[in-house]
């Protein structure tokens, strides 16, 4: 329970949220977990300096439009690395979001005019389908990738961009039909396929903005291996953006209006679970509840729905997937901060590429660091978010495997756009990509 101290303007929103701030003790064990610390050895810039300046904040010292609060806070990544080692349970990523509130209400909008264009975009559904009909016609041009590589050093948000919005285009290449088996003893066709089957979990898939609007392959192949695993998918009409690029904005009014959409929408649908094949949108639609907690309308049916929120990974390690055919790739997995921390989902993934039949599952030191993504933030912090990348991707070079597997897109984008630019050829990839092509040449999938 939060304590009710209230302060006029901006401030308010963090001093509402005194015992959270009062968590923290300051001992340091956040500082090596925190991917801008360690970059930049500015204690302003660790997770217990943002704490501090939030309580300036909260307790009327500092004031919420001021430069060192703005621009530290925006400098945060949000990926909650803190959170996995903080012995006090600190809730950083909430107080990150109010922080951001009570910075945009007194006029620092975090990230800057780009960010408050995006989330303008991503609060209309028409805007959104319109976006991503131009992302996606501009892709298929060719020219995101050819443009990336050409364009001058000093348009390197742009290069970034392009490159980014050129990872988006499928990464698995089929490898052939040689693997390809019928069902047989080892990858039995599930019983809700072609031959008919009692029908299994009744669940609904989010669609997403990004993921629908440039990953719309992943919502495929997540609807049909859930179909190969006997589950009943049905329709959610009236689904929106999750709220989650809004919410990490600290645009909460526009994210609570999407919570609201969503609740409605995943209740009609008569759903028992909501199944999510994106990181950080999982993690939005599990933290509903601390969402609308004030809203008399929807506070018990948000709590509700989140509860029903599966990441896809974890809810088919739960059910036991159906085993597919061999897939004999070499394949390494780097852990969305949003799954790992976040949701604390760290073995499931895992589990679920290691039952692909002859797939090397090859370690990636580093896996549950940030790739430096963060929405866009690459974009709006190319030097740091640079840096971090760069880490990445060398860490992804010295395994030497052919594909790089992350369930989220907008890690899926950075890291490809990454890989792109330093000249390699590995494919990244959403897991349930993988499980879909294994899936698919056992013929447990429909062409």
């Amino acid at each position: 329970m939060t304590t009710t101290t209230q302060r006029p303007g901006p401030a308010a929103v963090l001093a509402a949220e005194e015992e959270r701030l009062l968590a923290c003790v300051h001992c340091g064990f956040c500082l090596t977990a925190c991917p801008t610390y360690t970059r930049l050895g500015d204690e302003a810039d660790s997770p217990r300096g943002r704490l501090y300046l939030m309580r300036a904040v909260a307790e009327g010292r500092l004031d919420a439009g001021a430069e060192a609060f703005a621009t530290h806070i925006d400098r945060c990544l949000g990926c909650r690395a803190c959170e996995t080692v903080c012995p006090a349970g600190v809730q950083y990523g909430f107080l990150l979001e109010r922080a951001r509130a009570a910075a945009r209400e007194a006029g620092a909008q975090s990230g800057g005019r780009a960010a408050a264009w995006l989330l303008r975009v991503f609060a209309s559904a028409g805007a959104t389908r319109a976006a991503m009909a131009a992302g996606r016609w501009l892709r298929a041009t060719g020219l995101p990738r050819v443009l990336a590589r050409r364009l001058p050093a000093r348009l390197a948000r742009v290069r970034f961009g392009l490159a980014m919005l050129a990872a988006s285009a499928p990464g698995l290449r089929r490898m052939g039909d040689a693997g390809r088996t019928g069902a047989s003893a080892s990858s039995p066709r599930p019983a809700g396929g072609p031959e008919g089957r009692v029908e299994g979990p009744r669940v609904a898939v989010l669609a997403g903005c990004v993921q629908e609007g440039l990953f719309s392959r992943v919502n495929r192949a997540t609807v049909a291996v859930l179909e190969a695993n006997g589950c009943a998918v049905v329709r959610a009409p009236g689904q929106r953006c999750c709220g989650a690029l809004h919410a990490h904005g600290g645009d909460l009014d526009r994210a609570r209006a999407l919570a609201r959409a969503n609740v409605d929408a995943f209740e009609r649908s008569g759903a028992e679970w909501i199944i999510v094949n994106a990181a950080g949108c999982g993690a939005a639609m599990k933290e509903y509840g601390e969402l609308l907690a004030g809203e008399p309308a929807y506070a018990e049916r948000a709590r509700a729905l989140a509860g029903r929120v599966r990441d896809v990974a974890e809810f088919l390690v739960e059910l036991g997937p159906v085993r597919g055919a061999a897939l004999p790739v070499r394949v390494t997995y780097d852990a969305p901060c949003h799954l790992h921390h976040a949701q604390r989902i760290t073995r499931a993934p895992l589990e679920l590429l290691a039952a692909i039949p002859e797939l090397e599952l090859v370690p990636l030191p580093g896996a549950d660091e940030c790739c430096g993504g963060a929405g866009i933030y690459g974009l709006l912090h190319p030097e740091l978010g640079g840096r971090i990348l760069a880490d990445k991707v060398a860490a992804v070079k010295a395994t030497g495997a052919e594909v790089v597997a992350t369930p989220n897109p907008g890690c899926m984008m950075q890291i490809g756009a990454g890989l792109a630019l330093a000249g390699e050829a590995t494919a990244v990839v959403h897991p349930i990509e993988l499980l879909a092509e294994s899936y698919r040449r056992a013929g447990l999938v429909r062409e």
